[in-house]
């Protein structure tokens, strides 16, 4: 039978209540479940959740874990019930299971979209060995407001960069063979501008150009798309006064209409109950009709489809062609992934027991880590450290802690496996003794004697290093912050370690770009280090020690101070730009200059890249044509090291005011000292499209700026023109 014959006949078979029940996804009660990540609502126990799955009233559950537990469910599923429908079983598995992968924005910093592939894949593999089909994610939200907590989640302020690591990460987590006992069913989420909530508050309203919403937050989701995903999460805000899990134009118009997306939508944890709550639906039954009829075909633990939309139907309000749709969207996936024809993939209990993560993947935790730690500062190349013939003071409260490893939305983490700086250092050093390790203060508080501590340790040392930065519950959902900087006992803790006189190198734990103020902002070596997970210790170690020359650079833009937020690189030109020398009458903020303190694309490393002239094909670029734009760079260090080479434009005159500048491509290449590479970007007219206040997607003949650089603010600029048709 053809797939769309077996479809066609099984809906047809199908109840009204049957039907509605693959509308729903549930937390799984009946597995060990993560709890205490959302808000109480519409609870089931296991025996109910067991009943409901008999009667066919279950298409999904989340969020419970095991493989033997899960064949359990799903037996029920397909032996118990009237047609035998498979469960899908999704979870939370954001940046690694077991093993645990660096915050995807620190993954972001490595400039590597196929290292993001390959902690995708791993994490796919030990998700699917514990009983999984399905993951929520990734998340594609590009966040230019570092008070936003979510900021943690995503890849960073730049589409070019957003774009790369979607499709990468889709790719990642499904594999080749989205039958394969370990493809993970990916989820981009969430859809769409949720990372432009106004003042970064989490769950906030957007105020947004459709220009805007389609040439920066809607190119990753279509990136995914490209790359395979059959779902995506509808977001909670909503988007210039319509919700997006009830907004038919962007669910149903664009994703469908527009795109052609085949798959399903679900949306995020009880998004349709919510629209009551936004003033956008009158009741619970309104915020059903809404939602369904918009697009969001799998609503997410509130259980309101399961409550209205049967009097729906009856009413005639929402017709049952609709609600055959959404169940075709559903079962056509479950179909895709195999499900039916091997109903108890990945949930293999043996292959879970064989499970080893340290064997399979430490490795690559501590490679992913390594190359996500950027080196912002590094005054009188005070790194790399010696690894004997030294003394050391590691100072701060995360020197020892393992509760701030992870970062944030990591459920099933095996803390087990997890290092700690103190143990990555201690190995790492000829003689574990010369490391004298002190707290110093809490995670938001002081501790008695602490500091008096951390004084006399930084005092017998010849180095400090100063781990302090922000605790892991400061990032991630609902985690939105006014002032982004480390607590204030983090701060009195450095400046008086500061005022000691011995260097200090400030190891970095944070979730988005701080603004960094006093002793931290004028260490002699700053290193971000995000939160790296469970390899932590020897990555840093790494770094430190010059096992790895740091090549990471930043996929957010670091201000010098909170209230520069929301701050990026490719914001759009005034009429009125601060200049060199001019002040008054322009636009900057009366305290200090509107740059930020480490732009976008920075990152230092233990040698020394040189740039040499731009290079262009040509001063034209035709219509149909290509242009290319090449460099020479040179490593003029004594380590071999990787440098990230990006290329910028810059559009100078055009219909809509566009960004100062605009990464368009960026290539890492890794360079023996002396060694020299030419870096050859070809442009095209449809990187310089933009959409235009008529609402189409096209580029402008005009003049160019063009720029190969290593960071947003570097280079000089060549011209080149683009010709008309």
């Amino acid at each position: 039978m053809r797939p769309d014959d077996f479809l066609d006949a099984l809906v047809a078979r199908m109840t009204l209540e049957e039907k509605i029940g693959q509308l729903g996804i549930f937390a799984d009660t009946l597995r060990p479940f993560a709890a205490d990540v959302n808000p109480e609502m519409n609870e089931r126990n296991a025996g109910e959740l067991r009943e409901q799955i008999r009667a066919g009233r279950v298409g999904a559950v989340f969020n419970g874990v095991g493989a033997a537990q899960g064949r359990e469910s799903q037996r029920i599923a397909v032996e118990e019930s009237r047609l035998g429908i498979p469960l899908l079983m999704g979870a939370d598995v954001i940046h690694g299971m077991r093993t645990v992968f660096p915050i995807p924005l620190g993954e972001a910093a490595s400039f590597e979209p196929e290292l993001a592939q390959r902690t995708a894949r791993a994490a796919a593999v030990e998700a699917t060995a514990c009983g999984l089909h399905w993951t929520f994610a990734p998340t594609l939200d590009i966040a230019r407001d570092q008070r936003w907590g979510r900021v943690a989640e995503a890849a960073g302020e730049d589409v070019v960069l957003g774009n790369a690591f979607a499709a990468a990460r889709v790719r990642g987590f499904q594999g080749d063979d989205l039958t394969a006992d370990d493809s993970l069913l990916a989820t981009p989420k969430h859809f769409v501008g949720y990372g432009a909530v106004m003042g970064g508050l989490d769950y906030n309203s957007v105020e947004i150009s459709d220009g805007t919403l389609r040439d920066v937050h809607l190119p990753p989701f279509k990136a995914a798309l490209d790359a395979g995903a059959l779902t995506v999460m509808s977001a909670f805000n909503d988007i210039n006064g319509v919700p997006a899990s009830a907004h038919d134009g962007l669910l149903t118009d664009l994703l469908r209409g527009e795109w052609g997306f085949e798959g399903f939508v679900v949306s995020d944890y009880t998004a349709d109950f919510e629209l009551v709550a936004h003033g956008f639906a009158a009741d619970d039954r309104d915020a059903t009709r809404l939602a369904f009829s918009a697009g969001v075909d799998m609503s997410m633990q509130s259980g309101l489809y399961a409550a209205h939309l049967p009097d729906l139907v009856a009413s005639g309000e929402v017709s049952m062609q609709t609600i055959d749709q959404g169940v075709r969207r559903v079962l056509a996936v479950k179909q895709a992934i195999g499900l039916f024809d091997n109903p108890y993939r990945s949930l293999d209990a043996g292959v879970e027991a064989a499970l080893d993560p340290h064997a399979l993947h430490f490795d690559l935790a501590r490679d992913a880590a390594r190359r996500s730690i950027v080196l912002l500062k590094n005054e009188g190349d005070l790194l790399p450290l010696r690894t004997s013939g030294q003394r050391i003071a590691l100072i701060g409260p995360y020197a020892r802690d393992r509760a701030n490893i992870e970062g944030c939305w990591t459920l099933f983490g095996d803390a087990r496996l997890h290092v700690t700086l103190e143990d990555g250092l201690r190995a790492a050093l000829e003689d574990g003794a010369a490391l004298d390790v002190v707290d110093g203060c809490g995670m938001e508080d002081g501790i008695d004697g602490g500091i008096d501590a951390a004084v006399e340790a930084a005092r017998r040392a010849d180095v400090v290093l100063l781990a302090i930065g922000e605790p892991q519950g400061f990032s991630g959902e609902a985690q939105s912050r006014t002032q982004i900087v480390i607590p204030p006992a983090h701060q009195a803790l450095a400046e008086a370690v500061a005022a000691t006189g011995t260097p200090v190198v400030v190891l970095l734990r944070h979730g988005r770009a701080l603004a960094l103020h006093g002793a931290v902002r004028d260490a002699q070596a700053i290193l971000a280090t995000w939160f790296l997970g469970t390899a932590t210790g020897p990555a840093v170690a790494d770094v430190l020690f010059g096992d790895y020359n740091p090549s990471a650079r930043l996929p957010v833009s670091f201000p010098r101070d909170s209230g520069q937020q929301p701050l990026y690189y490719n914001r759009q030109r005034t009429g009125r730009p601060e200049l060199p020398g001019m002040t008054e009458f322009k636009s900057r903020w009366r305290e200090m200059s509107h740059r930020p303190l480490y732009p976008f694309g920075h990152g230092l490393s233990y040698t020394r890249f040189v740039y040499g002239d731009l290079r262009l094909s040509s001063d034209t670029l035709d219509w149909d044509g290509t242009l290319t734009a090449s460099m020479e760079v040179r490593n003029d260090g004594a380590r071999a090291g990787e440098e990230v080479v990006q290329l910028y434009i810059h559009d100078r005159v055009a219909s809509r005011v566009r960004p100062m500048r605009e990464l368009k491509a960026f290539r890492k290449i890794a360079l023996a000292p002396g060694e020299s590479a030419t870096v050859h970007f070809e442009l095209h007219r449809e990187q310089l499209a933009f959409t235009t206040r008529s609402g189409a997607f096209t580029a402008e003949p005009g003049l160019f700026d063009v720029w190969i650089a290593p960071h947003a603010e570097a280079g000089e600029a060549r011209q080149f023109t683009l010709r008309a048709r």
